[in-house]
């Protein structure tokens, strides 16, 4: 009695994770993997690149960016540094910049700018 019981419960218990693992609508579906929110909001700096690349966040939330490379790096708003600019970070150094409304804001390293990441703020 109990084998048959898990038999039947086994494809139920099955149905109900894949159901809890699916995205709420299609609009959840075609969000990218590599947007994070995280709390508090921290972006790594490591092996030359901003992880994660695109973080998404409400407003007011202050993110800090901590360098964990060897090399020296910056963050540096992509509208040329007027909104927020960096110094260079050595190594475990931080930066923090809050964002209090929303858009899209891009950033780089202004020491090598091929790293690039992007603040989401909704």
């Amino acid at each position: 009695m109990l084998q048959l019981m898990s038999r039947r419960a086994l494809p139920l218990a099955a149905a109900a994770a894949l159901a809890l693992s699916a995205p709420a609508s299609a609009e959840d579906a075609a969000q990218p993997t590599q947007i994070a929110a995280t709390a508090p909001s921290t972006v790594t700096i490591d092996n030359f690149a901003f992880a994660p690349a695109i973080l998404a966040i409400a407003p007011g939330t202050k993110v800090t960016w901590a360098n964990k490379d060897e090399e020296p790096h910056t963050v540096t708003s992509a509208d040329g540094g007027t909104m927020f600019k960096s110094p260079a970070l050595d190594t475990d150094d931080k930066f923090s910049f809050t964002f209090d409304r929303p858009g899209t804001y891009k950033y780089f390293c202004s020491i090598h700018p091929h790293m690039v990441g992007t603040i989401v703020v909704k």
